[in-house]
Parts: structure tokens; C-alpha cells; sequence
């Protein structure tokens, strides 16, 4: 990255930083003089016109696309060691030999980093924390920066009110003073008079306050709602705290597209920096706060009064409520030993456990366990097809751990471990006997077979074009009308989700797709293409807009690698029989529930975590192909496959499942990959998982394939920001690189494998050798000097994916160069003659017209004839002078 800073030391803080975190940063600059300063963003405007207006330019912060984050060697979070809060240098996470030092005052999690250095200890600010070392080392600061870390210490102690305030934070601000501080600038910006905006929001906060007692504990939630950010929303919630002398308060209020949660404790019993972490937030046990995208109002106050129930003064803990001893599932037992186990024990599920030292490996479920039996797997380990990972609690641990794993992630029981043995599990029908009991509210969102309640309608309006969004809304009320209901699913809004354009519609309708889709064309002014046996339609709209339509349907396999035999189904089996849980995601139609988003198996927490999970643990036996989409998937957005879903392609190779794939659907995929724009990254993958040897012993990718194929990448997408007409086949491209090298008749082999056409394989003969020709003919052209026209007519004859290719495998300057100009300019200029000028000269149509329009073409390149009368005059002469043109011909 040539045009990224190159940064060994870094500074940085968490997303939607606030003051604390700013003077953090500025603080630890001092400690790191040679580091470079990245700042996150924050939400608060005030804030933000502050870092805009005065810190970027005195502290000369950077923006994270400005930083090469491969050159980083060491790591300086403040305010925060949580992974989960400073997502903008994940990357960073992967460089070899990171040294990552810390400096926080909030209380230890689970998502914590690992941290060689550093101070973490529980003060009122993180900025205290960096005075006292300052002051250690002797440092002095100028008066801005006592200012600005200053203004940390205030605002992240409530101006020494907070009961979180130490004897640290007053000695670290007494110190500040002597640097210069000027607490007249820090009553400026701390204490602000309100708006009148946030005077009526905090009168609608009153109103909606309402005191839930909680084991003992009074709690106040009050819930808001606005269209519009409003500045300072931690603020309202500090000024209601004080006014009402609230002891717990929980400030919800939806803005935009999101839920700001404010949360402040004066007790002990409710630390409110652990409920917010659940969040996805942070902060310490007095003040904390959470920005919340993915969730309705109802959810997030469902959750919230679980939390309640389980932290405040627990009374349950899993020991007392567990099932024991535990029927368990040796891990060198078969899996038709495991099934006829659960069978005579009538479990749905049980934990696979080492024979010797106890470890659990994972759950392996009944009903996967018999499929495989019937897919002649009964000989395979047990362990082949564990899904998900090994969630699970110790026997001390509270209800809610249990209630997230079971109805939040799906599991359909708890190990619970002591010692690293499994002592008891708590399964799904425990759990709901116990629920049945317990006065805590189950959180929505973690409810079981059930559609979650987000709803993306305004999501839908403001990113999918007017058209396409119009599409959508007719659909439902066709639906509706002929008593239907009606999908949109898949891909299409995974993308919604992701905020990346995606034209490509998927309709799955309850009933009769076809029908559906006659409906919708006839409505729409298009037409249909039906294909009976799959029970689905395409929809082809007079703009050129398809529409995809089919019948809500279950899929299964008769054989591994087999195409799908059809039955009818609901939308939740139409959506199991898909690949990846980002990809089984869908979206009401009708317009009773338009835009209720449908998600059974968990898509939006993966799409959070950047995860290609599976949904079954049998999927790339019955269908290898998955194992090239997940690939594409992860390296498309930059997610990773999951731990479970790697394991499982590693058992579908070991399986040798990838030569039973006929050629035909091994190239479609390979043909999607060479569309991606990380179509190099997807073949290091597939190499990894030795694929490619899978799907031919010949194909490799050695370093030499690597660098040129990422000079094909580079020059692909130069080439794609020329915005030219025609469109390179990638494929082409992408073979004649993996082929470079290899004799004709290896090519052949692969080409057979592939189940390419003739044609196909021979226009990849063809073009390598036109291309080696080219290549020696542009050599000769460059040492003589040649004129430009010469070297228009050599390009001319080679197709653009050979043009692209050499430009790709000679990275030179000169060559990169000529093939430039003649894409650019030469291959667009158009003579000012044509053949009716010629016509009008008295000459006879016939091989003479081309001839000369080739003379004129040289001309014109060259700089001798670069108007229509010079064009028109030369024309003329080689008319005229027979034995220049070479050929017999004579005017009328």
C-alpha cells in the first residue's frame, strides 16, 4: 500500500469515543512520542466539531485509511481492551509479533486483549491513569494539553460527583492545574445550558420513566424515541438522574437506525458497565452506555429486564438446576454407535467426550447423526459432525449464560464442566420447565422458533433504488390479494444488511410459485420463464430487471453431491435448505408485516461478528460446491469462516468429496470466484484447503501464479475504473495465468475436468499463443523503434483478455505504457473517411476500400493525416498509385 503511512506505533481508543477517550490518547502520545495518533469517531457532535476544529490540527490525529495497518508492530489502546470495541484496526490483531500495551480504568471481560504493558487499574478516568504516569516520568505539558486531558477526567467523574471518583482523579486534576488547566474552558464545555430540542426530550424521558422493582432493586427505564441524533443524550440521562434521585437508571431512545442505551448506578447491587458489555458497549459499574443496531425497542427492553433478573442478587445457579450425571458419547465411538446411544436414551442431542482425559469435543445431535447413518456415514468418528462450537458453562454459573447459548445461539444443550469433565447438562426442555417458573422476562430476541421482530422497511427505502423498492411493495400486495405470503430472501438482503448494492431479487412465496409469478409479470408488463421441475420462475421486467421467484420448499439429498429433489415446505425449511446462515435471512412482504425481518438460524449476529457459519453439519457432504461459496463469501466481505464450518470442509475433503462434482458445477463457482475482486485471496484459500489439487492433480498455485495473479488483479481493476463498453471474460484471464507454464496437453486435462466447451478450449489455446506472439512481436517493435500504428495493428488482432494478461505479466513500465494508450486513446479513434468518401471518388466496392482505410487508420496514428481533407487527399493518391497499394484496381 504505497500510498498508506507506514505506522509501527499506534494510538487508539474506542468506537464513539468520548472525552476520557480523546484525552487518553493525547496523554499516551506523550509516553509514545514516535507514535501516531488513530481516532475512531465519535457520535457526539460536540465532540466531534472539538476534534475537528482543534485536536486534528494540534495533535495531527490520523484517520485509519490513511494508516498501512500491515506496517503496525505495536498496539496503545486506552479506555478500553475490549477486541470487540476497536473493530477499525482488527487487522492489526493478525500482524505477526504484535505487542499490544493497555492503559484502562474499566473493569476486566471476556473480549479483553492480551496486553504486554500498560497500566489498568479502577480509577475514575483513563486519563487519571496517564497523569500519574506522566507525572512519574516527570513529563510538562502546554496548556492545550492539560486542557483537553483535563476535560477527561471531568466529564468521566461527573466533575468529582460520580461515586466511581478516587482520590487519583483529584490529585491528577490538582496536578493539571499546575500544568496550566484552565477550569474556566472546562465549565464551558462540561456544563452547557440545554437546547431547547434536549429540554423537550428530557421532559418526554420523565413522562416515560416508570420504576420496576427487580429483586429488591429499584430500577427507573425510561424509553424515547427520535428521528434525529441529539446531542449530549448522556447528559439528559445525568440531569434526570439528579432531578428524580434515581438510585439505577437505564436510558433507551431510539435514533435512526439505532438504540442509544445511557445507564447510571449510585449501588453497588447493579453494576452497570457488565449489562451494557452484553450490549456490545462498556464502561465501569457506575456509568456505562451502549449503541445498540441490530435490535427493535421491545428487544433490547426484553433483554435488558433479563440481565436485570440474572445480575441482580442472583439466586439460581447451574449446579442446583442441572440434569446429572450425564449420558455421554465416547469421541472414538462411530456415529451409528452414537445414533443407536441416543436412540436408547430417546435424547435429541448428547456431548462427545474424550475416553482418557474427559475434554468435551462438542454436541452431536440426534438427528444428524441418523442423516449421516443414511448417507452411508455410520463409519465415520463421531466427531465428524459436531456442530457449532463447544459452548459451556461451569456449575456456578447463573441462568442467563444457559438461556444465551440454548435461545440465543441455538444449541440444543449446555454442557456443564468442572475440572474439564462434564459433570451435568441443561437442555432445551430444562430450561423452558425452569422458565416456566421464573418471574424474568425470556428476552424476545433470544425466544426460539420464532421470527425476530426487527423490522428494515426504512432500511429497504433508503438503500435499495425507487424501482426495485416499488417491486417490492407491488409484490406484497399481489400476495396479499391471492391470499399468499410472500418472501424476499437470500443474498439480496444479506446485502440490505451489509449496505452493498445488490440488484438481484429473490422472491419465495407460500403457495404456488409460478402462479405467483404470471401474476406479478402480467401486473408488471413482463414475462415469464417457468421451470417446472424446480417449481420457480424468472420474472423479466421490460427494463431488463429479473425477479426470481420460487416456491417455499424443502430440499434433501438422495446421494453426496447429488442435485436436490423438491418438496413443498414453509418458508422456515426453504430457508434451512441454504448454505450459510447469512444467506438464510428474509423479509416479509405482505403489507400487513412489510419489512419484518425473518431470521431463524442467527444471520444477524454472524453478519455482526463477520462469520460464514453453515447450517448443518452435513451441507458440504450433500453439496461440495458450498465448500468454493464459502470461500467466495468470507473473502467477499472480509469475514471468516467459523471454526465448525472449517472443520467440517476439512472432514468433506478427507471424505474426498470433491472429485464426485461433475466439471460443469465446479467451473460455475471457479467462474464466480474470477468475478470477485479478491478472487486471488479465494484460490490462497482453496489452496490451503487443497481444493485445487482436488479438482484436478495439476492445477497449483506456486509463488510465481501468486505474483501474477495479483498483477491480473491490479490490472483488472484499473481497467474496470476506465468504464469502457466491453467487459473482459475474467475466467479466460484468470485460466491462462493458472495455466501459464503448463504443456498444451495438461492444459486439455484440466480443460476436461472443467467440462468446458470445444470452443471454450480452444479459445484458451488460441489466446495463449496469440498472446506469446504479440509479446515477441511488441519486443521487435520497442528495439526498432516502431511507428504507433504498428503496434495499434498488433494489439488490434489480440482479443482484451489478452491484452489484459500481457499487460499483466510483463509489469514494465514501457509495456504497461503502450497498452495503456492503445486502450485509452488509440483503440477509440475513428478516421474522418469511410467508404461512402471513397464510393464518391469513383472507386468500385471491393478489398481496395480496406486497404486504403488501413493506410489512412496508419496515417492518422502516426500524425500525417490527422484531418478529414488531409485523410481526403492522401485517400486520393493511394488511389491513384497502384503499386503502392499493391493491388489492380482503377477509378470509373
Amino acid at each position: 500500500m504505497p500510498n498508506r503511512l507506514k505506522a509501527p506505533t499506534i494510538i487508539t481508543t474506542h468506537m464513539n469515543a468520548d472525552f476520557d477517550a480523546l484525552a487518553a490518547m493525547i496523554a499516551a502520545s506523550r509516553l509514545y512520542p514516535d507514535a501516531t495518533l488513530v481516532f475512531p469517531g465519535s457520535q457526539e457532535k460536540n465532540l466531534r466539531n472539538f476534534y475537528i476544529q482543534s485536536a486534528m490540527y494540534m495533535f495531527n490525529f490520523r484517520g485509519v485509511k490513511e494508516i498501512d495497518l500491515s506496517s503496525v508492530s505495536r498496539l496503545v489502546v486506552v479506555d478500553t481492551r475490549q477486541k470487540s470495541r476497536v473493530n477499525h484496526v482488527a487487522q492489526v490483531f493478525e500482524n505477526p509479533n504484535l505487542v499490544i500495551d493497555a492503559y484502562d480504568h474499566h473493569p476486566n471481560s471476556e473480549d479483553d486483549v492480551v496486553h504486554r504493558d500498560g497500566i489498568v487499574v479502577n480509577w475514575g478516568s483513563t486519563a487519571t491513569i496517564l497523569c500519574h504516569e506522566l507525572m512519574k516520568r516527570g513529563v510538562t505539558l502546554d496548556r492545550d494539553e492539560a486542557n483537553i486531558i483535563g476535560l477527561g477526567i471531568y466529564e468521566d467523574t461527573g466533575s468529582f460527583t460520580f461515586n466511581s471518583t478516587t482520590p487519583q482523579d483529584f490529585a491528577a486534576a490538582s496536578w493539571l492545574l499546575s500544568q496550566g488547566m484552565d477550569v474556566t474552558f472546562i465549565a464551558d464545555l462540561i456544563t452547557r445550558d440545554l437546547s431547547s430540542d434536549q429540554i423537550a426530550l428530557l421532559n418526554t424521558m420523565l413522562e416515560s420513566a416508570k420504576t420496576h422493582e427487580i429483586k429488591g432493586v429499584s430500577v427507573v427505564i425510561t424509553e424515547v424515541s427520535t428521528e434525529e441524533y441529539v446531542n449530549d443524550f448522556a447528559l439528559l440521562a445525568h440531569k434526570m438522574l439528579d432531578m428524580e434521585h434515581i438510585h439505577v437508571l437505564f436510558a433507551l431512545a431510539r435514533m435512526n437506525d439505532r438504540i442509544q442505551m445511557v445507564a447510571r448506578s449510585r449501588i453497588p447491587d447493579v453494576d452497570v458497565g457488565l449489562i451494557c458489555a452484553s450490549f456490545g458497549g462498556g464502561g465501569h459499574a457506575a456509568a456505562a452506555s451502549a449503541s445498540i443496531k441490530d435490535r427493535t425497542p421491545s428487544q433490547v427492553k426484553d433483554e435488558l429486564f433479563a440481565l436485570l433478573y440474572s445480575h441482580i442478587n442472583p439466586q439460581q445457579v447451574v449446579r442446583q438446576l442441572m440434569s446429572h450425571p450425564p449420558i455421554l458419547i465416547e469421541s472414538d465411538h462411530t456415529t451409528a454407535q452414537a445414533s443407536e446411544t441416543m436412540t436408547r436414551f430417546g435424547l435429541k442431542a448428547a456431548p462427545v467426550v474424550d475416553p482418557k482425559t474427559g475434554e468435551c469435543k462438542g454436541i452431536l445431535e440426534h438427528q444428524i447423526a441418523d442423516k449421516a447413518v443414511s448417507h452411508g456415514l455410520g463409519s465415520a468418528p463421531a466427531t465428524d459432525y459436531l456442530m457449532r462450537s463447544n459452548a459451556s458453562v461451569p456449575p456456578d454459573s447463573d441462568l442467563y449464560n444457559v438461556m444465551e447459548i440454548i435461545l440465543g445461539q441455538g444449541q440444543r444443550l449446555v454442557p456443564v464442566v468442572e475440572d474439564g469433565h462434564v459433570i451435568g447438562v441443561l437442555t432445551r426442555t430444562d430450561l423452558i420447565n425452569i422458565l416456566i417458573e421464573e418471574p424474568a422476562r425470556i428476552p424476545e430476541s433470544l425466544l426460539p422458533e420464532r421470527m425476530r421482530e426487527r423490522n428494515v422497511r426504512i432500511m429497504l427505502r433508503d438503500r435499495l433504488p425507487r424501482e426495485l423498492f416499488n417491486i417490492l411493495l407491488r409484490a406484497g400486495e399481489l400476495a396479499r390479494d391471492v391470499g399468499m405470503e410472500a418472501y424476499a430472501v437470500g443474498g439480496f438482503i444479506r446485502d440490505i444488511l451489509l449496505n452493498t448494492p445488490n440488484s438481484d431479487l429473490d422472491l419465495v412465496v407460500e403457495g404456488d410459485g409460478i402462479a405467483f409469478a404470471r401474476t406479478l409479470a402480467q401486473s408488471m408488463g413482463g414475462r415469464v420463464r417457468a421451470h417446472h421441475k424446480f417449481r420457480t420462475a424468472v420474472v423479466i421486467l421490460e427494463n431488463g430487471q429479473r425477479i426470481d421467484v420460487a416456491t417455499a420448499r424443502l430440499e434433501y439429498y438422495e446421494y453426496p453431491a447429488a442435485l436436490p429433489t423438491v418438496e413443498l415446505s414453509s418458508i422456515k425449511m426453504d430457508l434451512y435448505r441454504r448454505d450459510f446462515t447469512i444467506n438464510a435471512l428474509a423479509v416479509q412482504l405482505n403489507p400487513a408485516n412489510f419489512g419484518k425481518l425473518v431470521d431463524f438460524f442467527g444471520a444477524q449476529r454472524d453478519i455482526k461478528n463477520r462469520v460464514v457459519r453453515v447450517l448443518h453439519s452435513l451441507s458440504f457432504v450433500e453439496d461440495p460446491t458450498r465448500i468454493l461459496r464459502a470461500i467466495r463469501f468470507a473473502k467477499r466481505y472480509n469475514f471468516r469462516i467459523g471454526g465448525q464450518t472449517d472443520r467440517l470442509i476439512r472432514n468433506a475433503m478427507q471424505l474426498d468429496m470433491i472429485p464426485k462434482l461433475s466439471g460443469s458445477r465446479i467451473f460455475h463457482e471457479l467462474n464466480l470466484i474470477f468475478e470477485e475482486e479478491h478472487a486471488v485471496d479465494c484460490l490462497r484459500q482453496m489452496r490451503d484447503y487443497r481444493l485445487l489439487e482436488a479438482i484436478h492433480p495439476l492445477l497449483t498455485l506456486t509463488p510465481a501464479q501468486e505474483n501474477l495473479l495479483e498483477e491480473i488483479e491490479k490490472v483488472r481493476d484499473w481497467y474496470r475504473l476506465l468504464y469502457l463498453d466491453e467487459k473482459p471474460r475474467n475466467w479466460m484471464i484468470y485460466l491462462l495465468a493458472v495455466f501459464n507454464g503448463m504443456p498444451e496437453e495438461d492444459i486439455l486435462s484440466v480443460c476436461t475436468r472443467l467440462n468446458l466447451t470445444k470452443r471454450q478450449s480452444s479459445d484458451i489455446l488460441t489466446l495463449r499463443t496469440q498472446t506469446n506472439e504479440t509479446v515477441y512481436r511488441f519486443k521487435m517493435w520497442r528495439h526498432r523503434g516502431g511507428p504507433v500504428s504498428e503496434l495499434f495493428f498488433m494489439l488490434e488482432m489480440l482479443p482484451l483478455e489478452g491484452l489484459l494478461f500481457f499487460m499483466s505479466r510483463y509489469n514494465q513500465e514501457e509495456v504497461r505504457k503502450s497498452l495503456s494508450m492503445y486502450l485509452t486513446q488509440l483503440k477509440g479513434m475513428e478516421l474522418d473517411v469511410s467508404g461512402r468518401d471513397l464510393k464518391g471518388m469513383g472507386l468500385e466496392p471491393g478489398p481496395l476500400y480496406g486497404e486504403i482505410l488501413r493506410k489512412l487508420r496508419a496515417a492518422m496514428l502516426d500524425g500525417q493525416a490527422t484531418c478529414r481533407d488531409d485523410q481526403l487527399a492522401l485517400a486520393r493518391r493511394l488511389a491513384k498509385d497502384q503499386r503502392y497499394i499493391g493491388l489492380d484496381a482503377a477509378p470509373r
